[in-house]
């Protein structure tokens, strides 16, 4: 199947690209000139310049293709507003005009768990979870949903995946930061003693499952992609055994750290600088995100990479890349 993938250089495209080009799809990346793109030339796909903001180039891009995996998104706990409205919801109208024009067979929408806005204590979110988004990039998410929603309703033959917080190799943002980066340079801060839960998916499951969609996932439906949440301290042990060091945190009271971030993120509304701790975080980490995924586990095959087993493969990617120490042979 000849495949257009767009977000081709994201943290998921530099998995997903060679995973479909390693079960024989005929790929096709639409990327910015100004990307870090040639990775993907050198693994033999075939490149097609623009962006998801440029409706001409999107068109040509999907011109010939069977499937369109739409993976482009602007995700970033602070940045400017109408950049969240001009990819996220504005470049996803793009990319459906130009797969219905050219009547693709399939396509793959790929959004996020986050839609939802903030967990209500003591629930499970399933596909059928309301939606009540609280920030931008949950807004324009579910904003670019609705958007493939009524396409499918229209005879496009979309499917929307759901994943949760991405972790694996080529991520140096959010889960990765949080739980592998900064805790093992040194910045061990924890709230509520850990105690949360986050809803990890490893980036090459997450692939696994996009491929599936394209054959088996039904026209119009939503699928939650994400591994069994876990409590952060449950995550900071696992880090801290695999990587050879302590689990140690110093636990910051919630008051205090939502001060620093609200005042970071109002120096940031100033400087244009985006804040290391946005006050946005606070939706992701101090609440329980508990995500049922047994909608994709019995449709689409979805079966987990065991935790312990994708925490080794992200930490010896970082090695591998120099970003962290390898640990001392005891």
């Amino acid at each position: 199947m000849r495949v257009l993938v767009t977000g081709a250089t994201g943290f998921l495209g530099r998995n997903l690209c060679p995973y479909l080009v390693g079960q024989g799809h005929s790929v096709r990346a639409l990327v910015r000139p100004s990307s870090d793109w040639r990775f993907l030339a050198e693994q033999g796909l075939e490149i097609a310049f623009g962006d998801v903001q440029d409706p001409i180039s999107v068109q040509a891009a999907v011109a010939g293709c069977e499937a369109v995996i739409h993976a482009a998104a602007y995700f970033r706990f602070w940045g400017p507003r109408d950049r969240y409205w001009q990819v996220n919801v504005e470049g996803t109208r793009n990319v459906v005009r130009a797969a219905e024009r050219a009547g693709v067979q399939r396509f793959v929408h790929i959004s996020t768990v986050v839609v939802i806005g903030r967990p209500r204590p003591g629930t499970v979110i399933d596909e059928a979870y309301p939606c009540q988004p609280v920030d931008e990039y949950q807004r324009t998410k579910l904003e670019g949903e609705r958007i493939v929603q009524e396409a499918a309703c229209k005879g496009l033959p979309a499917v929307i995946l759901r994943p949760g917080a991405f972790y694996g190799p080529w991520g140096r943002y959010a889960f990765n930061r949080l739980f592998f980066e900064d805790f093992l340079r040194g910045l061990r801060l924890q709230v509520h003693g850990g105690r949360r839960y986050t809803f990890p998916i490893f980036v090459p499951d997450l692939c696994r499952v996009i491929e599936a969609a394209l054959s088996r996932g039904r026209v119009g439906e939503v699928y939650n992609v994400a591994d069994r949440s876990r409590r952060h301290a449950e995550i900071y042990e696992i880090v801290a055994r695999i990587a050879g060091t302590s689990a140690w945190r110093i636990n910051v009271p919630a008051f205090p750290m939502l001060a620093m971030a609200w005042a970071w993120t109002k120096l940031a509304d100033l400087t244009g600088r985006e804040p290391y701790y946005p006050l946005a975080l606070a939706s992701y980490v101090f609440y329980d995100w508990k995500v049922s995924s047994e909608k994709a586990k019995q449709e689409l095959g979805f079966e987990p990479t065991p935790f312990e087993e994708g925490v080794r493969q992200t930490l010896e990617w970082y090695w591998a890349q120099g970003i962290l120490p390898r640990p001392r042979r005891r």
